[in-house]
This record gives C-alpha cells, sequence and structure tokens, in this order.
C-alpha cells in the first residue's frame, strides 16, 4: 500500500535529518489551516458548538498487558490496578449511563471488542439507549502502532465485523488504543470501511485527510486536555477541578463558536469518573451542558452524527 507522504519522507524515517534548514518532514495527511480562515457553517438548527461525550469503555488482560495505573506498576499479576480498571465496568460504567440517561445525552461509546466475551450487557446496554459504537481495537492492554501493516489491517476489520455482528451497526468511527498509529493507520481505516478517525486532536473543526488512492478520511475533534485520564492520572486533578476544566472550556468554547463553528469533546472513563465522588461533580459539569443544550445554544451529538453532517456540506467538499 502506498502510504501518504511528502516525497522521499518515508525513506528518511528512522534516518538523521539531512543537513539543511528547510521544511521539516511532514505527513501528507491535510495542509495547515488557520481555524479563521475557513468556510463557515452551521450545525443543525443554526447551532454554532457541537458536542459529544467520548465514553471509553475498555477491558484489559489479567497479568499481561498495558492499563493505567492509580498506584505504582507491581509484578504480574497487577492485581490492584487491574482490580481498579475494572470497576469502570462492573460499577463506573451503570453509574454513568444512569447519568446520562438523567439527562438525556446521547454518547459516542467506544468499546475494545473484548468486552463482547467480558461483559456483553454492558455494550447491549449502550446500544439500547440508542448511542455510536465506535471502534476502539480489541483490547487497551495493546498499542495498535507497533502492528505490521497485515495485522493492522486484520484487526480493523475484525472490529467492524465483530460489532456489526454483535450490535448490529458496523462503526464508522475508530480511535486507537493508547492512540496509537502506524504510518498506514489512516488509509487501512479508509480501506477497511471506515468514515472518520478520533486519533488527531490538532483541530477544533472536523478536518478531512488524504488518503491512499485519492480516497479521504475525516478527522472528528478528540480532546486530549477534556480528557480524565491525562487530567486525573498524569496531572493528578481531583474530580472537582475536572469538572470546572469542562464547563469552562465550554463556555469559552462558547463564545469563540460565534465566529467559526466548532466541536468539543468530553472524554470520559468509568474507572475514573465512575468513582462516587468524581461522578457527583462530572453530574454538575453535565447539567451546564444540557442546560445549554435545553436552550438551544448548542447541538449535543455523537461523532458520527457531525461526520455525516460535515460529510454532507457542499462547501467543505474537496
Amino acid at each position: 500500500m502506498h502510504t501518504i507522504l511528502p516525497p522521499t519522507a518515508e525513506d528518511a524515517l528512522g534516518e538523521d535529518a539531512a543537513p539543511g534548514f528547510g521544511p521539516l518532514r511532514g505527513h501528507g495527511r491535510f495542509d495547515y489551516s488557520a481555524i479563521h480562515q475557513r468556510p463557515d457553517y452551521c450545525w443543525p438548527n443554526g447551532a454554532r458548538l457541537a458536542v459529544y461525550l467520548g465514553f471509553n469503555i475498555e477491558h484489559f488482560a489479567f497479568g499481561e498487558g498495558l492499563g493505567a495505573r492509580l498506584g505504582p506498576a507491581c509484578p504480574e499479576p497487577d492485581v490492584l490496578n487491574y482490580a481498579w480498571r475494572e470497576y469502570g465496568n462492573r460499577v463506573g460504567a451503570w453509574r454513568c449511563l444512569e447519568l446520562f440517561d438523567r439527562l438525556g445525552l446521547p454518547s459516542g461509546t467506544l468499546i475494545n471488542t473484548a468486552l463482547y466475551d467480558h461483559c456483553p450487557e454492558l455494550v447491549a446496554a449502550c446500544v439500547a439507549r440508542g448511542d455510536e459504537i465506535i471502534g476502539h481495537g480489541h483490547t487497551n492492554a495493546r498499542q495498535q502502532g507497533t502492528l505490521s501493516a497485515t495485522d493492522e489491517l486484520a484487526l480493523l476489520q475484525h472490529c467492524r465485523t465483530r460489532i456489526a455482528a454483535e450490535s448490529g451497526t458496523a462503526p464508522s468511527g475508530w480511535l486507537s488504543p493508547w492512540i496509537s498509529e502506524s504510518l498506514h493507520t489512516p488509509d487501512l481505516l479508509a480501506q477497511s470501511g471506515y468514515r472518520y478517525n478520533l486519533n488527531w486532536s490538532h483541530d477544533d473543526q472536523p478536518v478531512r485527510m488524504r488518503t491512499a488512492n485519492g480516497g479521504s478520511l475525516w478527522s472528528i475533534p478528540y480532546p486530549q486536555e477534556v480528557n480524565d485520564i491525562p487530567m486525573i492520572v498524569a496531572r493528578q486533578m481531583d474530580g472537582r477541578d475536572f469538572a470546572r476544566l469542562i464547563v469552562d472550556n465550554f463556555d469559552e468554547m462558547l463564545e469563540q463558536s460565534a465566529r467559526q463553528p466548532l466541536v468539543m469533546g468530553v472524554a470520559l472513563h468509568p474507572y475514573l469518573v465512575g468513582q462516587p465522588y468524581r461522578l457527583r461533580h462530572l453530574r454538575t459539569a453535565l447539567e451546564h451542558l444540557s442546560a445549554a443544550r435545553d436552550r438551544g445554544e448548542i447541538w449535543f451529538a455523537t461523532p458520527g452524527a457531525i461526520c455525516e453532517h460535515v460529510d454532507g456540506l457542499e462547501q467543505l467538499r474537496p
């Protein structure tokens, strides 16, 4: 497969750059574009800000592989950190779904297909709510970018086929486990039938990416700041401050959206925000967002609905 890269860049990858001060290596997937120099449009009902929940439900192998940690890594089996993550599937996710139901909020639910073997009733509950099911690998214990092109294609096709068989609809979107990509990932996603990718956090608007053989793939904004793993695990932010971050980000983006249509995602993991003391603060933040929805100030959507909307806009056609 021909990967989209600037001329000669693929040969240079992994090598020292040649002496000089010319353009740096790029990816060739899209061109630079300043936010204030783009076509204008609106979301449904004239809204200028689209908001979605990215609800990550994940499963991890016992005694091996990667995973977020509450405490120091222990020799495998790392019972402390495995059990802490599993709380999200047994308790936290159900508490979050109760909250989403209470506020009438849809979710873009990102799932590992290993959940169909481990706790299929949890995925079924999301499907019953009408949530969008998004591919998120087979397990978050492995990084996608380390796979060969053949194995990566098999993973993408497996997840799409399994989700369609178990939940009734093939996913149109993808988020790589650990946001790990190879040089070929966008091309393989397009080849496998996916329409959008959530891996790139480079913009506040959807961006069309170039893929092999003249194809394209939408990049839908997915947050790495309004995201409980980097904020709570890495930066050790407490639940009250994370909820305040959501509200502050929303209020600022709502003002900014008077000038450009924008997308705001909120990335959540139930083993984090499903903990009772954090859930209490998350409820306050989501009530703030849902009140703006009820006033008609925003479009509360899913990533797939956002992709569908921009894909149909004449002013965004290539």
